[in-house]
């Protein structure tokens, strides 16, 4: 009985130390040794990332010859032994360039969106101009329609009046004409005729 309530007791206590989240940290090493395998002595390590120079490999026993940043020269094993640059060195230089990459990205936008709006109100404008020569155009046809009305208007009463000058020149031309006539035909009746004396010797 009190086995099972100790191991009860233990589950409760270590199930929250088990389920916490762990990671693997990038900061690894690999030991160097005095000679190209493991049975030599080791001299120090080499943190991973750290830039070395390589000497001499020895493919039978899978270790290299490298000088360090220190200056040490030791074996370390080839595979951890790389031409590509660790992350922890390229992670720095990666959010650098990204760094660049986004404010040049911020910069482009900026312009674009600088040239947008300079471009819209260059639209608007160029609307406007073109409304205020539509309206001025319309304006302009509207006054020219009125003026050629008012110039037949003119047109029209111009050529009656000089058909009301003509028939008065008729009718004028007429009426002296019939005034002749009637006195050439009254005026004998109303003007005495003298009458001739008889011929002969006084």
């Amino acid at each position: 009985m009190k086995k099972l309530l100790c191991m009860v007791l233990f589950s409760l206590i270590a199930a929250p130390v088990f389920a916490q989240n762990r990671y693997i940290s990038d900061e690894l090493f690999t030991y160097m040794h005095s000679g190209p395998t493991n049975e030599y002595r080791i001299i120090g390590s080499v943190n991973a990332g750290e830039k070395v120079n390589l000497v001499e490999e020895n493919k039978d026993t899978g270790f290299s010859k490298v000088v360090d940043e220190k200056g040490r020269t030791g074996w370390v094993e080839s595979r951890y032994v790389t031409q590509e640059v660790s992350r922890a060195i390229r992670l720095p230089q990666l959010e650098k360039e990204l760094s660049s990459v986004k404010a040049k990205l911020a910069t482009a936008s900026k312009s674009a969106d600088e040239e947008k709006a300079g471009l819209q109100e260059a639209l608007e404008v160029r609307n406007k101009q073109i409304s205020e020569l539509e309206k001025n155009y319309g304006d302009i046809s509207k006054q020219l329609t009125e003026s050629q009305s008012e110039v037949r208007k003119l047109r029209a009463r111009l050529d009656t009046q000089k058909e009301d000058l003509l028939l008065k020149y008729f009718m004028y031309g007429g009426g002296v004409a019939g005034i002749g006539l009637i006195f050439g035909l009254v005026l004998p009746h109303i003007v005495p005729r003298r009458k001739r004396k008889p011929s002969g010797w006084a």
